[in-house]
């Protein structure tokens, strides 16, 4: 079973938050503001902030421009995750990523199940790794985006996590376009 380990430095990386979303603003973006308030009580840096609205290409520009950006490690996306016409943010997602993490899905549905039964069907949240930045897209729902953190970035984002963590290999993640 996964565990911290407490005699290892606690490692702060810099997560992005996007809200993805037609009707609210900033300021009312609660799923936006428990992402916020997550990843600053246990210590990462908010690196950047923005809202967007369901449009596909605007999404993925936003998510290549910070992953181009060295002072973010991480992204997270609220919103656009279901199956309605407008939810575009998993294909955004997609036109940027190098390589997906299926089982950030399985085990999001998993954390769902629990919590919501067989909704958690209705949820297509996504991982994935570009230029060497993670990426994860989350419901919009402040709930979803609660467990999301809880249940699994939260563990995955601590670099004193065992057996393994996201943070150890960050530095490895881009390593195919180093020069050798």
């Amino acid at each position: 079973m996964s565990r911290i380990d407490e005699t290892k430095a606690f490692l702060p990386i810099r997560i992005a938050v996007l809200a993805v979303s037609d009707t609210r603003s900033l300021a009312e973006d609660k799923s936006g503001d428990v992402l916020v308030q997550r990843l600053t009580d246990a210590g990462h840096v908010l690196a950047a902030r923005s809202i967007l609205p369901d449009e596909r290409a605007r999404i993925a520009d936003q998510l290549r421009a910070w992953c181009a950006d060295p002072e973010i490690d991480v992204i997270l996306t609220t919103g656009g995750t279901g199956l309605t016409g407008r939810d575009v943010t998993v294909e955004a997602h997609r036109d940027v990523y190098e390589k997906e993490i299926e089982a950030f899905a399985t085990v999001f549905t998993l954390v769902s199940m629990n919590k919501i039964g067989t909704s958690a069907v209705q949820s297509r949240a996504t991982g994935g790794v570009a230029n060497g930045t993670y990426l994860f897209a989350l419901p919009g729902s402040s709930g979803a985006c609660k467990d999301a953190w809880d249940e699994i970035l939260a563990y995955q984002l601590d670099y004193r996590h065992r057996p393994c963590n996201f943070v150890e290999i960050l530095p490895r993640l881009d390593e195919h376009m180093r020069r050798k």
